[in-house]
């Protein structure tokens, strides 16, 4: 990291920022709160969640299943499974196992599991297909799968924005290098079914929908603590460390204008949940 001021200003390892954070983020609510209601219940259950972070939803369905089931979060992040764990035992929840590990080749039991759900956590992974060939062979015959993703016109109003003053910069290597980014993280609806069917899952249900965040301008963007913690580093990455202040600045300016003329700056979340099951 160099010391451009663009660059984020938090530490994912601090665990000042890991206890800020809120209980129930807005950017989880929307995919969680669709996740939850999608799921089907039943006595008994073992339950995956891949990309568990500091407990949402698995605290809340943990809660909601009750001691009959238990439930296994797997995470990379170790400072919010630390996060997590307190909470586990303030509110004496019991049915609950934690995994430090890569989802994307973590020794499950084979045929173990009677629902996996993935909280906008598949597509945040290296590799989206091998972490799916692990939940199927994890997955019992007939359990069922649901994953929530956002989708690839997630923030079009910055992307566009941006897309464009590299363009007029002559850097087209970098646009690319933005596309690639965004279609990794952010595959089109029949991709993500593509992958599910090829990992051998069968998708049943399909539901989609979009929310919105709204700033007053870019200046406001460019600080919210979601942006620099799930976005600015990615976005500021792709460009030489000599021109990050350059290019920014000149960035935000265009998005001031941009919320000037629209009275703010509305960046638009389209996602999607899908209810698989293994066949």
């Amino acid at each position: 990291m160099n010391s451009s001021v663009y660059q984020p200003e938090y530490d994912f390892s601090n665990l000042k920022l890991v206890s800020a954070l809120d209980e129930l983020p807005l950017w989880s609510a929307p995919f969680g709160l669709k996740l939850l209601d999608t799921v089907a219940m039943k006595r008994n259950m073992q339950v995956l969640d891949v990309g568990c972070g500091m407990g949402f939803p698995l605290l809340e369905l943990a809660n909601r299943l009750g001691s009959s089931c238990h439930i296994t979060g797997i995470d990379l992040w170790e400072q919010a499974l630390d996060r997590l764990r307190k909470k586990l035992a303030f509110h004496r929840i019991k049915n609950v196992t934690l995994l430090c590990q890569n989802a994307e080749d973590v020794s499950l039991e084979k045929d173990y599991f009677d629902l996996i759900i993935s909280n906008n956590g598949i597509n945040n992974v290296k590799s989206p297909e091998a972490v799916l060939a692990t939940c199927f062979r994890a997955a019992k015959s007939g359990a069922q799968l649901v994953i929530t993703v956002n989708l690839p016109d997630t923030m079009i109003e910055f992307y566009s924005i941006y897309q464009q003053l590299l363009q007029e910069l002559g850097m087209d290597g970098i646009v690319d290098k933005l596309a690639a980014h965004i279609h990794h993280k952010r595959r089109p609806i029949d991709e993500t079914v593509g992958m599910l069917e090829n990992a051998g899952f069968t998708v049943a249900d399909v539901w989609q929908d979009t929310f919105y965040i709204r700033c007053l301008d870019g200046s406001a963007m460019f600080r919210h603590f979601l942006i620099q913690i799930a976005f600015l580093e990615s976005w500021v990455d792709l460009l030489p460390s000599e021109r990050i202040d350059e290019i920014f600045t000149e960035l935000e300016h265009r998005l001031n204008s941009a919320a000037d003329r629209n009275g703010e700056l509305r960046l638009t979340i389209p996602w999607v949940c899908l209810d698989a099951y293994k066949r």
